[in-house]
């Protein structure tokens, strides 16, 4: 199995090349509006990931391909002469989907990037039409963990992004095709990257979930600077001469 991933690894890379230039497909990550300081982290799926789907590969290679190495074979003791002419096409028939999984799995892991903003989260996959999403983090709603059984033995978990109006109903197998979820898979860290992502999304909301927004840790309402607040300190003061002193001015012309 060895030599056969190592041949597998070739045939990727050279394919791969011609189809990167064929289909003009951006290998760099996506970028995200950033204000000057800002750095926006790119995630991929972590080897793992990778790992677990060539492992599914292999498997259903040996079910499948053995299932239609055992029809040959009975062809063969029931017609010889039948099953030799057709021994080519039944060889084509058994390995080229092979190689066909075998650089999607790739091409799917090369194309697929995260990239975690200040104020965004976009989602990039996709070879033949290639699939951008981003989700702001004033519309996230909840950020899910999903890992099954095959996931933690690969140490692999994924996230559904649940945004306003995408309501409770993603999962990890429909949560890409949805507009209103966003799909991270087969990352190591899902943990780390679901906090990141909450965190920002309490700072974006301005609410808080028992913290509150850095600019407001200081004292100071959102958005307003020691200035803003003096000047508007300065104009309460104002009204309030204003109003006292014409209450004070109708009381004395009063008639008593």
């Amino acid at each position: 199995m060895r030599a056969a991933e190592r041949v597998g690894e070739r045939v990727y890379r050279g394919l791969w090349g011609v189809l990167a230039r064929w289909f003009r497909v951006p290998q760099a990550p996506p970028t995200l509006p950033a204000a000057p300081g800002e750095a926006p982290r790119s995630v991929r799926p972590s080897e793992g990931w990778l790992r677990m789907r060539k492992f599914q590969f292999w498997l259903a290679l040996t079910i499948i391909d053995g299932l239609l190495l055992a029809v040959w074979l009975v062809l063969f003791w029931q017609a010889r002469t039948v099953a030799l002419w057709l021994a080519a096409p039944w060889l084509v028939l058994i390995v080229a989907p092979d190689v066909v999984a075998y650089v999607a799995i790739h091409l799917r892991y090369d194309t697929t990037w995260y990239v975690l903003g200040e104020r965004s989260v976009r989602i990039r996959r996709g070879v033949w039409r290639i699939e951008e999403k981003t989700f702001t983090y004033e519309n996230v709603q909840n950020v899910e963990i999903h890992q099954g059984p095959v996931q933690r033995y690969f140490g692999v978990s994924n996230l559904v992004i649940q945004t306003a109006g995408g309501g409770g109903g993603g999962t990890p197998h429909t949560a890409g095709a949805s507009a209103h979820t966003g799909l991270i898979e087969g990352v190591h860290d899902a943990q780390e990257i679901r906090e990141s992502i909450m965190r920002r999304v309490r700072v974006a909301r301005g609410a808080g979930l028992g913290d509150a927004p850095a600019d407001e840790r200081d004292g100071e309402p959102r958005g307003f600077s020691s200035q803003h607040l003096e000047a508007l300190r300065e104009i309460r003061d104002l009204a309030a001469a204003l109003a006292s002193s014409g209450l004070h001015g109708e009381k004395m012309d009063r008639p008593r």
